[in-house]
């Protein structure tokens, strides 16, 4: 079994973390913060042992910000020196955000340093959340930078639905404002960048489909293999949901004189094992088509009624009179994100996201162990 997220902060980690501290603040009381952050820590889970740690940090630091912010950032680690790194930042970014708004400028310069070291993601969004038009100057001013962890922190921190952190509700309902900075780093040199942009605009999509679709289509003409990556990759939730520009911006249009033949190999499949099928396309038309073929699980909730998800298969060309047969078996396996219930489930195969065929199975559960 994989190690409990929660484990990343331990009691070890807080007197390494009160050790660095210490070592650039001479009156730092070490015995009372490593008494405080580890009173109960065992009990906590990942954030709330975070939280903990913030909570020692408000008790021991000096109450000016400033003061405070001079002592953390002379504890980073710099010139070979080990400093503060790694997830005992968690619990720094979380004193920055909630003592360091009032001080904004210094807290996201704090932030900005932090973040080669230890991604600072979570802790600027409080301050985008009090005035959004004031960080994202400050943000902007960070495209820039030879650091590539500072350029992805843009990116990254402005994220309207970051998983793991607070919501930016101004910029789920409007995304126009950090449009700017994802298109200054469409192209840049690091896929690590490049990546977190795809994210953000997946984000958006999420909310504001036509728009993501549109900015597509806007930076795709001549597009590198690097930036065209990143544009399939912010496609992805719309390309899954057979949005027809978003298709269309990948060359998938409306799929004409085509013939799609669904086979099942079990029409029962035991929980543990899995759906094997066999789909066949023709292309019965005069004009070569370009595909995307996808399905989608139709899985029975806990109500009977179905909800589908959507996963990838393959991209093809098809000429005319050809044809082409994909095998696959879809796993019905016991995962974390997802309860399965037994019964009549459903697969249907979407083509540039039109459903052109589909068939029911039925889901068998183990009978549970006798007694």
């Amino acid at each position: 079994m994989p190690e409990p997220l929660k484990n990343l902060l331990h009691e070890a980690l807080v007197g390494d973390m009160a050790d660095r501290i210490a070592g650039n603040a001479p009156t730092f009381d070490r015995s009372r913060f490593v008494m405080l952050a580890t009173d109960g820590l065992g009990a906590l889970e990942l954030m709330e042992r975070s939280a903990l740690i913030r909570d020692a940090l408000f008790a021991t630091l000096p109450g000016d910000f400033r003061e405070a912010a001079a002592i953390l950032t002379a504890s980073l680690p710099a010139a070979g020196r080990p400093g503060l790194s790694g997830w005992m930042l968690l619990p720094v970014n979380q004193f920055i955000a909630a003592r360091g708004l009032d001080h904004f400028d210094l807290g996201l310069d704090l932030l900005k340093a932090l973040t080669p070291h230890f991604t600072a993601e979570f802790g600027i969004r409080p301050f985008i959340h009090r005035d959004q038009q004031r960080a994202l100057a400050i943000i902007s001013g960070w495209l820039d930078d030879p650091d590539q962890h500072v350029r992805r922190l843009a990116s990254e921190g402005t994220r309207p639905r970051l998983p793991w952190a607070m919501r930016l509700p101004q910029l789920v309902k409007d995304p126009a404002p950090i449009l700017p900075i994802l298109t200054a780093l469409m192209d840049d040199p690091e896929d690590y960048v490049r990546r977190s942009v795809a994210n953000s605009l997946n984000d958006v999509a999420k909310d504001h489909p036509d728009l993501v679709a549109a900015f597509i289509a806007s930076h795709i003409d001549g597009a590198s293999s690097e930036r065209r990556w990143l544009l399939k990759h912010a496609s992805r939730t719309l390309l899954k949901k057979g949005h027809a520009q978003a298709l269309a911006n990948f060359g998938f249009a409306a799929t004409a004189s085509l013939e799609c033949e669904l086979r099942l190999r079990n029409a029962e499949v035991m929980f543990g094992e899995g759906l094997d099928f066999e789909i066949r396309v023709t292309n019965a038309g005069e004009i070569t088509q370009s595909l995307m073929i996808d399905y989608a699980i139709h899985h029975v909730k806990s109500d009977g009624s179905l909800s589908p998800k959507v996963f990838k298969c393959k991209a093809i060309m098809l000429a005319p009179g050809q044809n082409h047969t994909i095998e696959r078996r879809h796993a019905m396996r016991p995962i974390t994100t997802r309860r399965y219930y037994p019964g009549e489930h459903r697969i249907a195969i979407l083509v540039n996201g039109a459903e052109t065929a589909s068939q029911s199975f039925v889901l068998v559960m183990p009978s549970p162990d006798p007694a």
